[in-house]
């Protein structure tokens, strides 16, 4: 039986969009050591539409010592209006994407990651498939950006499942979703 997790980079007051523009001072080897273990424990990875657009118009031709980890990596995709997929092992997963994503879970399989995709994250966290989410809480206030909980999210208990301070300043938090 399989799991699914959400991993963030985040900042202080929230903002995950655009990390590349703030997180990399933070970066060293023990957010390695942490993003590495998430890496090596996922065997599929869940998009929204939009964040599967940006990284297939990216992966598939970088150079980047990540790209042959993205391109063969299965890869799921949430959408309601994506019908065909260019990018190499993607699966568009359409309709009650919950209910199918619970079956997923409950088949084969280790670790489903979520990579970016704030809209999908919060749907999925309100009606509970998200086993945990993981944030690297990175100490900087960016000021403007999407965040991963704007104003009107709605209102999602979880539990701590594990803290670690870095030496960065960084704070590694898992979350598991409270039972009902």
């Amino acid at each position: 039986m399989g799991k699914i997790v959400s991993n963030f980079f985040i900042s202080l007051d929230g903002v995950v969009e655009a990390p590349d523009q703030w997180h990399f001072p933070y970066f060293n080897d023990e957010m390695g050591a942490i993003v590495g273990a998430q890496q090596a424990e996922s065997d599929t990875m869940l998009l929204g539409r939009r964040t599967y657009e940006e990284f297939a118009a990216y992966w598939p031709n970088s150079d980047d010592e990540l790209a042959p980890l993205m391109n063969e990596t299965p890869k799921l995709v949430a959408s309601t209006t994506l019908t065909e997929t260019t990018w190499r092992n993607t699966t568009v997963i359409g309709g009650d994407v919950a209910a199918r994503l619970a079956e997923l879970k409950r088949g084969p399989g280790r670790t489903i990651s979520i990579v970016g995709s704030g809209t999908l994250v919060r749907s999925l966290l309100r009606v509970g498939v998200i086993d945990e989410l993981r944030l690297l809480v990175h100490p900087i206030v960016v000021g403007a950006g999407k965040r991963l909980f704007p104003d009107g999210s709605d209102r999602v208990p979880l539990r701590l499942l594990d803290s670690q301070a870095l030496s960065s300043g960084v704070l590694s938090l898992i979350y598991g979703a409270v039972s009902a």
